[in-house]
């Protein structure tokens, strides 16, 4: 991702893209950001209208009603107006180009949108728009093909820096459904970035992509070994609707071998925490009494995430004024 495009010539952040080329300073000036806006013991998020009179609109080209919903809690916590279109049920549908369809919106006075799309680059090919017709607008990634979901992996990152206090003694081991998930790629690059010594990644044969030895991570096809020690296990989806062809034999029996339980966890270091971006498939990837248990901070990087969403959104508002709000 050129640095240009997502970092301003002071700096600044203009466009939350991907975590690929995304400065450590800016990393942790987001992460930092995001605890200013959740409470004392970090349990509630806390609003700011830092963003009043903005108009952010979440564009989903594909659904998401659970990474909507937190974008927009994240937007009216900042006191913006939100719009949401569910573009895929209208002008896509109608045969209208993506380009097309974002100059309208772009004459309806936005000042950001929220992104989620089914082809990887489409973000990108956004910002690169409004960079030329619009270069007030700031574009956010909320999830594009399998390329990218930088906001989910600095909500991941923060999760990781609350229970764990630093980044610069860790394991971490992301499980599961590698080959389809932008989740993966950048909680790989930020956790590489913000100087996590060791990333392994677990997953069958066929959902292992190439080149992951060149990012820096360890790849493995077993579990027990993958997270053997480590101090952060994070569960992937099976991501079905992207596979083609017979890449799994039965979700039965990649529970057998890849969902996490009680048992196989105790593989990990005593204190391990357990994430998953969500939806899970309990059963499939991760055993209900896991998810649920005490090791579990699921629920812990929700809350977060809209914090994180609401820093993301208030520092891309600062490059839009040049000051802080």
């Amino acid at each position: 991702m050129p640095r240009s495009i997502q970092i301003g010539p002071q700096g600044e952040l203009r466009h939350l893209l991907s975590t690929e080329g995304l400065p450590k300073a800016l990393m942790l000036k987001i992460l930092d950001r995001a605890r200013g806006f959740l409470n004392e013991d970090q349990t509630e998020v806390v609003g700011r209208p830092l963003l009043a009179g903005k108009s952010i609109f979440n564009l989903f080209f594909e659904n998401s009603t659970r990474t909507r919903t937190t974008f927009e809690i994240a937007a009216k916590k900042l006191a913006a107006d939100v719009i949401n279109l569910h573009v895929a049920a209208s002008s896509a549908s109608k045969g209208e180009s993506l380009l097309d369809t974002i100059d309208n919106l772009v004459a309806m006075n936005a000042d950001m949108f929220v992104v989620r799309h089914g082809q990887s680059g489409a973000p990108h090919l956004i910002a690169r728009h409004v960079n030329q017709v619009a270069p007030r607008i700031r574009i956010m990634n909320a999830g594009d093909g399998r390329h990218a979901h930088p906001t989910q992996a600095l909500l991941d990152t923060y999760t990781i820096r609350h229970f764990k206090g630093d980044f610069h003694n860790l394991r971490v081991a992301i499980v599961g459904d590698v080959l389809h998930s932008r989740v993966a790629r950048s909680d790989i690059h930020a956790l590489t970035t913000l100087g996590v010594p060791e990333v392994r990644v677990v997953a069958p044969a066929t959902l292992l992509p190439s080149g992951l030895s060149e990012m820096g991570v360890k790849p493995t096809t077993s579990l027990i070994e993958g997270i053997r020690d480590v101090d952060v296990v994070i569960m992937l989806r099976l991501q079905n609707e992207r596979m083609r062809g017979a890449l799994l034999p039965s979700p039965q029996e990649y529970f057998k071998h890849y969902g996490l339980t009680e048992d196989k966890l105790k593989a990990a270091a005593p204190n391990a925490i357990v994430m998953h971006p969500g939806p899970m498939n309990r059963g499939v990837e991760i055993d209900s009494a896991v998810a649920d248990g005490g090791q579990s901070v699921i629920l812990s990087q929700v809350t977060f995430g809209i914090a994180v969403r609401m820093a993301v959104m208030s520092l891309l508002a600062e490059a839009d004024h040049g000051a802080h709000p």
